[in-house]
């Protein structure tokens, strides 16, 4: 049997390291905005403190800097290429599946922990991440550390490993800040309830484990906002300048609340720069949105939303057999969400199984203790009225342990709490959530559904009430899970010849948990894998095409990328010609060519050209005025700024506005574009007007 349990494991880690290593380098530099970063940080070690998007210095990443470091450490060692910034990302995801199995099986049995990491590893989204370069799979890896060192803390009640999960979260925190506490909110619980010693002592522990997570998650923060701002990089997507504001608003409760750039939070603003070509085309689109409407991601302006009009409802447009572009947000808030287009696919496929494999061991536990509650008073009416008591500590051995003190209770509280909360906000959340975000449901989808497989059996063998449950719930799991996969395989046009074949096999396997108990763990079993087989191959689809480095995502007809450089070959043309002209024509000392927004500069950072964002991601952030563009060109650390691109229409600052007015633009003839006029982007020299730059700006 151990050898059994281990051939398991090294099947479902082999399955993993299958699903994010094949055809990973396809993916080219996926992400081109972080893979940019990672080159920038490369250049300097104040470039790699502060994760400066550029190697001048000008603008950070919007994101706390581990995982990046992880990319840069690693493209350090092996040299800067996209396998050595897609390879590590990978590995990780494999490390996640080790690791959940790892938390489970000590509490829970190996079997359950089996299930909860096979079905971690053939999660979607999960798989989706794994294969880019993400700061999703650390940030998922340190979380099941940390439920890992809570569920400890919780049996030995030592004070070092309850420290651990605090430094783990504060380590998760600095990989995607506030999105590393959904797992606090579970792990005080937990420890609160089934902790050891008394509620004083557990009180005063959690504050000091709380206090070390603070000092963990701000310490790099500490650093950034008492350097001054003279000598850093400008916040990106902060409006203050501060990673606090950044921490708290763009990548905190902005993403709950509602936020610009977030859906319905589009519009084109005053200062944008549009030119008289581009207009047209923009009022054609814009009828055509109306009836085939998207949310604009491509690298050309976004015409499809017109000003002060919400985002339009999320309509696939395909071709070839790929949608036309990818879907970057999920649908509206509510508790159906999770199932909804752009999330469903991603996520859904397990979640029922997962919810009913919660609800069964929470059962399980209260059925437990109520039959140890009237074992003990059945004891104590036949003990013997002077005999001793034994005492009881808060050491004693595990299979002894009931009660608060059940392994099982702190793995349903931390584990299931974790899952809980993660679909309540991604559920209810009015901010950007993008598809990519319910890979954070993998784990705890992975281990409540392990949780289920354990909980259902145990149910299932027992008498009466105990046996009329178990039958109940596994009816509703095996039911509910099997009628969320028809409608998704209907919905995603995709493995549809296997609706019969899951349906029967559910079908038969159900009839025979019921029928013959002798085969009602083996029958579970199968039908547990068959529930895995739509997930599995719809996890696979990721090595049909390039990942969309901006919106990774699973499925046969998501949109794919563009190519190793994030763009398709006409932008990558127009590109290269860009770069070959700025960098042979006295171009900046500082940046040879500042764009809007950051990722119409990453592909020619990609190609080598010391490149720049006046604004950002968005294009909009306050990093530089006219005043200061005309110190950097006074002082020849800038010459040219390249207008348009990505998210242009949302009217940059006020450099990119004193440059409209004030710097000379280039024909495309010039700068020997490959194409007549491209579409969305200009090109201005701004040598020699430093007055006007100061005056517009």
């Amino acid at each position: 049997m151990i050898v059994l349990r281990r051939l398991a494991l090294a099947g479902v880690l082999a399955l993993s390291a299958v699903l994010n290593l094949n055809k990973l380098s396809q993916n080219g530099y996926a992400n081109i905005f972080y893979s940019a970063g990672v080159k920038s940080m490369l250049r300097s070690w104040h470039n790699f403190l502060f994760v400066s998007f550029d190697p001048g210095g000008l603008v950070t990443v919007d994101k706390p800097p581990l995982a990046l470091w992880v990319q840069a450490a690693s493209a350090k060692l092996f040299g800067f290429s996209p396998l050595s910034l897609l390879l590590g990302e990978a590995i990780v995801g494999v490390l996640s599946v080790a690791a959940l199995y790892w938390v489970i099986s000590r509490r829970l049995g190996p079997w359950p922990a089996i299930a909860g990491a096979l079905t971690l590893a053939v999660f979607p989204s999960f798989v989706a991440v794994s294969r880019e370069n993400g700061v999703d799979p650390v940030l998922i890896l340190l979380l099941i550390l940390a439920c890992g060192a809570a569920l400890r803390a919780c049996e030995t009640g030592r004070w070092r490993t309850l420290l651990w999960c605090g430094v783990l979260v504060g380590l998760a925190f600095n990989t995607k800040t506030l999105a590393a506490y959904l797992v606090v909110p579970p792990v005080a619980l937990a420890y609160l309830v089934c902790g050891p010693g008394r509620i004083p002592r557990r009180i005063g522990q959690l504050a000091l484990a709380g206090l070390a997570m603070l000092a963990v998650s701000f310490a790099w923060i500490a650093v950034v906002e008492l350097t001054p701002a003279s000598q850093r990089p400008y916040v990106g997507s902060s409006t203050n300048n501060t990673e606090l504001g950044l921490t708290f608003e763009y990548n905190g409760f902005g993403r709950v609340e509602g936020q610009a750039g977030g859906p319905g939070q589009v519009v084109v603003r005053p200062g944008a720069y549009v030119p008289a070509a581009q207009e047209r085309a923009v009022a054609a689109r814009a009828a055509h949105a109306r009836a085939t409407p998207r949310a604009p991601t491509t690298r050309l302006a976004p015409a499809s939303i017109t000003a002060h009009e919400p985002t339009p409802t999320l309509v696939p447009v395909v071709t070839r057999g790929r949608e036309k572009d990818p879907i970057p947000f999920g649908g509206p808030p509510g508790p159906l969400r999770l199932f909804h287009i752009g999330l469903g696919d991603q996520a859904g496929w397990m979640l029922p199984f997962a919810l009913f494999g919660l609800l069964s061991l929470a059962l399980l536990l209260l059925l437990d203790g109520r039959r140890s509650r009237r074992l003990r008073q059945r004891s104590s009416a036949h003990a013997e009225p002077n005999a001793p008591v034994e005492p009881t500590t808060d050491r004693e051995p595990e299979e002894r342990r009931s009660g608060r003190r059940d392994l099982r209770l702190a793995t349903l509280v931390v584990l299931g709490g974790w899952f809980a909360v993660e679909a309540v906000v991604l559920s209810l959340s009015k901010g950007i959530v993008h598809p990519y975000y319910v890979s954070g449901l993998a784990p705890g989808t992975g281990a409540m559904a392990g949780a289920g497989v354990l909980a259902l059996v145990a149910l299932a063998r027992g008498r009466g009430s105990r046996r009329f449950w178990g039958l109940a719930l596994i009816a509703c799991a095996v039911a509910g899970t099997v009628a969320v996969q028809v409608m998704l395989m209907h919905r995603e046009h995709y493995l549809e010849w296997f609706v019969p074949v899951l349906v029967a096999g559910a079908a038969v396997g159900l009839c025979a948990f019921f029928a013959l108990r002798r085969i009602a763990v083996p029958a579970l079993a199968l039908t547990f894998l068959l529930l895995l087989v739509a997930p599995t191959a719809y996890s696979a689809t990721t090595w049909l095409a390039p990942a969309e480095g901006t919106f990774p995502a699973a499925g046969p007809h998501h949109d794919p990328g563009a190519g190793a450089y994030g763009v398709n070959a006409r932008d990558e043309g127009i590109d290269r010609a860009l770069a070959d002209y700025v960098s042979t024509h006295d171009p900046g000392t500082r940046w040879a060519l500042l764009t809007v927004a950051s990722d119409t500069a990453s592909p020619m950072m990609l190609f080598g050209l010391d490149a720049g964002a006046l604004g950002g991601y968005s294009g909009t952030d306050p990093a530089v005025d006219g005043p200061e563009l005309a110190r950097m060109v006074a002082n020849r650390e800038a010459r040219y700024v390249l207008l348009g691109g990505e998210y242009s229409l949302r009217g940059g600052n006020l450099a990119t506005r004193a440059v409209l007015r004030a710097c000379t633009e280039l024909a495309p003839s010039a700068w020997h574009s490959p194409v007549p006029y491209p579409f969305g982007l200009a090109l201005f020299d701004c040598a020699g007007h430093e007055r006007a730059l100061a005056a517009a700006g």
